[in-house]
């Protein structure tokens, strides 16, 4: 896939339109008033567009200054294995390098089988050797 036949903005996209991306990879979503105010409360936003689709997000939330978590890196399943999916790192990882100060982290959950795709970026895996093991709780 082409570059130039996407549109790449650094605004965030619709709550229906967000929801809708995020079902189509099996992800569940919250009430939308809660996706509608998570989007809201983002740091940092890209969104790749095909005509009028979105087809590949990502953003950054955190409190922006000692801790960046990048989340809901999502390309559709139809747009798959083109490279949108380094678009969105190759913009997040900008964002990044000019609002992360020394002593910040930036960390992220990747899904099952990911982990190389972002180890290229230089996330190093919490293996439970060095870092100890990361942690989370779903409600």
């Amino acid at each position: 896939m082409l570059t130039t036949e996407l549109e790449i903005s650094h605004t965030p996209p619709a709550a229906t339109e967000f929801s809708a991306l995020r079902a189509s990879v099996g992800w569940q979503n919250p009430p939308s008033e809660q996706v509608v105010a998570s989007i809201a409360a983002s740091l940092y936003w890209v969104q790749c567009r095909k005509g009028q689709q979105l087809v590949a997000c990502g953003r950054v939330v955190g409190d922006g200054y000692m801790y960046f978590y990048i989340q809901d890196v999502i390309v559709h399943p139809d747009h798959q294995g083109g490279g949108l999916g380094h678009i969105v790192m190759d913009n997040i990882e900008q964002y990044l390098s000019t609002h992360c100060h020394s002593g910040a982290t930036a960390a992220l959950l990747a899904a099952h089988g990911k982990e190389a795709f972002y180890q290229r970026y230089g996330y190093a895996l919490r293996d439970g050797q060095s870092l100890g093991l990361g942690m989370c709780k779903f409600y």
